[in-house]
């Protein structure tokens, strides 16, 4: 499904240069659940936007679903995006005056979907993830879990084959993040493929492969038992 080939990043700053990732060699098979973890700096963050298309590779070869990404234009890899991938935030980046409903129907609206078929598939998206009795609630009127299931609903609308999170517990409590990462756990046992981008080791061993970044380099690539 996924294949970095050599996959290099490079950030460029006037006379500066950061070499964010250094020569990656990856692969993911459809419906794996995987973790990426690494403290502040290690690389992961660089990783997740070229994993999801929001940056691109100074060199090396990027491939998904046989696709390779290469000087592709911004307006295929944000199609690629919404088909393919759904994203999941730690600030879970929802229209504050907006309900939970019009929140999980923005990915449709983008493609073009009708309105009826929006509400449909968007009830139906934050069923799946407990909050059918929630659908008209704005987001100051959810819990900090309800609101990470609404981005995840929100994910989970258009149907993509992968779901990439970054620090997606990073603002829940304990009790909460159980109850995300056990969410996460289902979907992937449904067929979704799971991406979880953390610096938190709890969450990490919650996925079945725990890939560890330090300087932009794979130091450790582990089955979790």
């Amino acid at each position: 499904m996924i294949e970095l080939v050599n996959a290099n990043k490079i950030y460029t700053t006037g006379k500066f240069s950061v070499h964010a990732l250094k020569d990656i060699n990856l692969n993911i098979k459809p419906g794996e659940f995987i973790s990426i973890i690494g403290h502040s700096g290690s690389g992961k963050s660089t990783l997740m936007n070229i994993l999801g298309g929001l940056d691109t590779l100074t060199n090396g070869i990027y491939t998904l679903d046989q696709q390779v990404f290469i000087d592709q234009k911004p307006d295929t890899l944000a199609e690629i995006r919404n088909e393919r991938i759904g994203f999941v935030f730690q600030t879970f980046n929802l229209l504050p005056r907006t309900s939970a409903l019009k929140n999980v129907e923005l990915p449709l609206l983008y493609s073009g979907v009708s309105k009826k078929e929006r509400k449909e598939r968007s009830h139906k998206a934050l069923t799946s993830v407990g909050l059918s009795d929630r659908v008209n609630h704005k987001p100051n009127e959810l819990s900090g879990g309800q609101k990470q299931r609404v981005a995840i609903a929100r994910a989970l609308v258009n149907e993509p084959s992968i779901i990439l999170a970054d620090e997606p517990t990073g603002n829940l409590d304990s009790k909460t993040t159980e109850d995300i990462l056990e969410l996460f756990k289902e979907l992937n046992r449904m067929g979704k493929t799971i991406i979880i981008i953390t610096h938190e080791d709890n969450v990490a061993e919650t996925a079945n492969r725990m890939i560890t970044l330090k300087d932009g380099i794979i130091i450790s690539d582990q089955v979790v038992i």
